[in-house]
């Protein structure tokens, strides 16, 4: 009786063991489940549409999870760096003068903009003597703007329309404003702007307030005063 009392026990005890490691290995499979659809979340938003790309040339999401992770290492290896102010400056000036251009030679001014994006890639530690490469690395730091780029590079500049040859210089000018965080600064100044604009009108409204207020007392002060 002992014997088999025992050897429910120890059955029972296994049967609770073997369901504890069941559980575990599921709870494990989840996390990494889980684990693995936050970091492709991650890598869709910040690649964007260069993350379709790369599954649709694959054929796999592994694969481009993969290959994205993989070139985020390399490219984190490189050194990349932002322009100097002075850097900046300059570069602002001679997108301005290639933008003038465009009004008489708009493929000679869309040319001229894809040299000088590589001029600032150059600049900032960016692979520029190989375009793979540098593409690459373009993707993991500005990949919204790479796609327009990308389109941009399938315009034939001897054969496309003036509108083309402008939308082409649109894409340029996207890739290149973020490249020499340009683009930033003019944000910064914006939001500066409203946030002046909005104190401006804080401090107008606390006078017309300030006002009202100071009439509406010399009124009823007025209209108490005995005749």
């Amino acid at each position: 009786m002992r014997f088999r009392y025992l050897t429910e026990v120890i059955m029972s005890t296994g049967a609770i063991i073997g369901i504890v490691i069941v559980l575990v290995v599921a709870a494990a499979v989840v996390m990494l489940v889980a684990s693995g659809g936050l970091r492709r979340a991650r890598l869709r938003r910040q690649f964007g549409p260069e993350y379709d790309r790369l599954v649709q040339q694959l054929g796999s999401r592994n694969k481009a999870d993969a290959e994205l992770a993989a070139r985020q290492r390399r490219v984190e290896a490189l050194g990349i760096h932002e322009l100097s102010p002075e850097q900046q400056a300059s570069y602002s000036g001679e997108w301005t003068a290639v933008q003038e251009r465009f009004v008489d030679t708009p493929p000679g001014a869309v040319a001229a903009a894809g040299t000088l994006i590589w001029d600032v890639m150059r600049d900032r530690g960016y692979p520029a003597d190989d375009r793979d490469a540098s593409m690459d690395a373009l993707s993991v730091y500005h990949a919204r703007s790479l796609a327009g780029y990308r389109q941009a590079q399938g315009v034939r500049t001897e054969s496309a329309t003036t509108e083309q040859l402008r939308e082409a210089m649109i894409r340029h000018r996207a890739l290149f404003d973020d490249l020499t965080g340009l683009r930033r600064g003019r944000i910064q100044s914006e939001r500066g702007r409203i946030a002046r604009m909005r104190g401006r009108v804080a401090v107008s409204n606390r006078t017309v307030a300030g006002n009202a207020s100071r009439i509406a007392e010399t009124t009823s002060r007025t209209a108490s005063t005995p005749r």
